[in-house]
């Protein structure tokens, strides 16, 4: 049986000690007297906090506000990171008063806390710091009414400095005719406001190529490419972000992150969840078009991305769009895509609210993805993900070569575990090392042996949802995590022929809820002698 050893590192003392004291995540707990509510200009990690301004929110009463902006922005309060000159505005469709606005979310942000913070609930001094500065405009999204009054709010905070942030917590179908009216209603114009103006923009960003190209053309006739944020919150995740420090931080890694070492990589992004109640939204979109020329693609990028000269937002940016545009393009052969049916997790996805009772919708998709550039020359990535899986797993494992069996073959090993390296993204956070050691003995047998790095074994464990640090980094004018128009359509173009395939729509084969995909998915690899790495592996000491 494989056994499992610990990984021992260093750590900053202080911080390990504060984790070994945790029994989870530490999430909505009380500020640091001296650092929160803006009180300083720093936060405890020596985070300066980001420059005054006003954000207002587009879709103010929607679930993406609710769930995660106010929860990420009144944990940004907590780690004193947002400056006294913060003016959050929510933009909805309705009239209801500001009062009525703000303690709907603040029942929402104590809800969030019992369910996810040791403490039970939200600390009262953090949540009023951010609700006085909280205002709420009905109107119309498509009313030049609507934007006259958001501007009258934005120069009405003086301490603003003219800065503003538009966060599109909306529709795809309201992206374009709110910046135009943005655009219209000069509230884009950096000259005349004296400050930054931002757009973010949640996916998708568009639905195939052409649509892509559309949307990016009509966004950029009323604000230039440094204006617009393109956010994808896989990228909100530290162990997203720590994939770089993980590649070129190390010297152990570097050298052997090219065709001549690696074999393969294996990215997966499995949910147990099914729709959940999302059924007219996903049986419109589908597993492909929801997850691969975004999320996937994007963890691609940070795998497969050249060594930048700086972390400089615009040099990172330019060596993940090299990735993008390097994406050969899918083919029909490359792609399998599956629906769950009635199994041990649950229901079939056509017995879903909502869903068709003859959809052909895709819950799951795999690709075989290659790159045409000198470094991954001939290395196949591997991408799925799906829904209705045996286990909820977001991760990248990066398989070694074997090494050459020429010495064990006069011994009792028929074979040698090839090394992968994992970098476990969610919901575990931390790497796993696969390698091989001698079992103890008189012969020279092998064994699997795997070195465990956890981000809670070492590190306090920050409140976190994900868009924490997305909402800072646009406050502060990092377009590191964001999307450019370049590399969203290059993503596109290298799906657009399975999206619009010649010779007749993708079959879409059965698997059962609670299963790992559909068996032509594990054919998709068996034709080059791979297989997919299970979504139970998770081997326990001997």
């Amino acid at each position: 049986m494989p056994s499992d050893t610990n990984a021992t590192i260093e750590a900053n003392p202080s911080a390990a000690s504060s984790s070994s004291a945790a029994s989870g995540a530490k999430v909505l707990v009380a500020p640091p007297a001296a650092t929160a509510r803006g009180d300083g200009p720093c936060g405890p990690a020596g985070d300066c906090a980001a420059p005054p301004c006003s954000l207002v929110i587009f879709g103010a009463g929607g679930d993406l506000t609710k769930r995660l902006l106010v929860p990420a922005l009144y944990n940004l309060v907590v780690d004193g990171l947002l400056d006294n000159g913060l003016q959050v505005i929510g933009v909805n469709r309705g009239e209801r008063g500001t009062d009525s606005w703000r303690d709907d979310l603040h029942t929402s942000l104590q809800q969030f806390a019992a369910e996810r913070s040791s403490a039970g609930k939200a600390d009262e001094k953090s949540w009023n710091w951010l609700a006085q500065r909280m205002h709420y405009i009905g109107g119309d999204f498509a009313s030049a009414d609507t934007f006259e009054r958001v501007k009258q709010q934005i120069a009405s905070n003086k301490a603003g400095c003219g800065n503003a942030i538009f966060y599109l917590a909306v529709g795809e179908r309201f992206f374009k005719p709110v910046v135009e009216q943005l655009g219209k209603a000069g509230l884009l114009d950096e000259n005349a406001a004296g400050g930054f103006r931002r757009v973010v923009i949640e996916k998708p960003f568009g639905n195939d190529l052409a649509s892509a190209r559309d949307l990016n053309a009509h966004i950029l006739t009323y604000a230039n490419e440094q204006q617009i944020y393109r956010i994808d919150h896989f990228l909100g995740k530290e162990t997203v972000q720590s994939i770089l420090a993980v590649r070129f931080a190390n010297a152990l890694f570097e050298p052997v992150w090219r065709r001549e070492y690696i074999d393969s990589v294996q990215i997966t992004a499995s949910e147990t969840l099914g729709v959940e109640g999302r059924g007219a939204f996903y049986d419109n979109t589908g597993a492909f078009r929801d997850m691969l020329p975004n999320h996937l693609f994007q963890l691609l990028a940070m795998v497969a991305m050249e060594p930048p000269t700086s972390f400089d937002a615009e040099t990172v940016r330019d060596k993940k769009a090299e990735v993008s545009a390097a994406i050969q393009p899918l083919r029909a052969e490359d792609v399998v895509l599956g629906q769950y049916a009635q199994g041990p997790a649950g229901v079939a996805y056509r017995t879903e609210p909502n869903v068709a009772p003859d959809s052909t919708t895709e819950t799951y998709a795999a690709a075989c993805v290659h790159l045409d550039n000198w470094r991954w020359a001939g290395v196949p990535f591997y991408l799925r993900t799906g829904k209705r899986l045996a286990t909820r797993r977001t991760e990248i494992a990066v398989q070694l070569k074997r090494v050459p069996f020429l010495m064990f073959r006069d011994t009792p090993v028929d074979s040698l575990t090839p090394n992968v390296l994992t970098l476990r993204i969610d919901p575990a956070h931390g790497t796993r090392f696969d390698f091989n050691v001698k079992v103890p003995g008189p012969t020279m047998k092998m064994g699997r042996v795997r070195s465990t790095f956890d981000y809670k074994d070492f590190f306090k464990e920050e409140a976190n949802v994900g868009y924490e640090t997305l909402l800072y980094d646009c406050m502060r004018g990092d377009e590191t995590l964001f999307q450019r128009a370049d590399s969203i359509e290059a993503s596109w173009a290298a799906v657009d022929g399975v999206l619009h395939p010649k010779d007749g729509a993708l079959p879409v084969h059965d698997y059962a809820a609670g299963g790992s995909g559909p068996a032509e998915a594990d054919a998709l690899l068996a034709r080059t002698g791979h297989a997919w790495r299970p979504l139970d592996d998770e081997p326990k000491r001997s």
